[in-house]
């Protein structure tokens, strides 16, 4: 059986799991808690980051990027990078995009300062951050919205890597009750879709006791 380490308030973790979940995929979960020192996570991987796939095999590949396009090379069926040279130089332009920019933008300034920095025992929310992150998500939503005008998912009638990415970020935000979907129906569109397919179930069931989601979180018809 493989085993996937991860923590569900990592984005990239969330990923790993979405895309495995994609590939029909069997997969027995071991949570973990990276800023707690672990020295046998930490021999299978360094980083002391999540997420790290342990094949049956014994085969360890660590780092989100790593473990998504290594699942999609070795289980090609459906194909999340695309199907040819330039298909795929755009679906990794999406994904550093949510990966990074999206993630600077608006998963640090909300969900991390909400979420993570709560479950680790932080302070009160930055205030200052928060402003920042709820004027930012509204350009990214835009953008969603641009992508998909003339297409189901972000880059075509399928999902695609870039659309996992995207969707493990605005989950948590998501969760933290800050995605104003009702001024973008656009991108609460492509949403639903996302949110609808059966890799996306279990991450609606994810939950810290003490930190409720918000009411829409679970809601497939929000």
């Amino acid at each position: 059986m493989r085993i996937l380490y991860h923590h569900w308030l990592y984005p990239g973790a969330r990923l790993a799991r979405l895309v495995l979940g994609e590939k029909g995929l069997d997969v027995s979960l071991r949570p973990v808690t990276p800023w707690v020192r672990d020295e046998a996570f930490l021999a299978l991987n360094p980083a002391g980051e999540v997420p790290v796939l342990v094949e049956p095999t014994g085969a360890v590949v660590a780092g989100a990027t790593a473990v998504c396009e290594y699942l999609d090379e070795v289980h090609a069926d459906p194909p999340l990078l695309g199907t040819d040279a330039l298909a795929r130089a755009e679906v990794r332009r999406l994904v550093c995009w949510f990966g990074e920019v999206f993630r600077r933008d608006v998963t640090e300034p909300l969900a991390c300062e909400k979420l993570l920095n709560r479950v680790m025992g932080g302070g009160a929310p930055d205030s200052r951050a928060l402003r920042a992150g709820r004027t930012n998500i509204h350009m990214h939503l835009e953008y969603i919205a641009w992508l998909t005008q003339s297409n189901r998912f972000l880059t075509g009638p399928r999902p695609t890597l870039a659309d996992l990415m995207a969707g493990a970020h605005l989950s948590l935000v998501d969760y933290a009750g800050d995605v104003p979907w009702d001024d973008h129906p656009a991108a609460k569109e492509w949403y639903m879709l996302l949110k609808c397919r059966p890799c996306f179930r279990p991450l609606l069931t994810d939950h810290e006791p003490g930190l409720r989601p918000a009411p829409q979180y679970a809601d497939l018809d929000f």
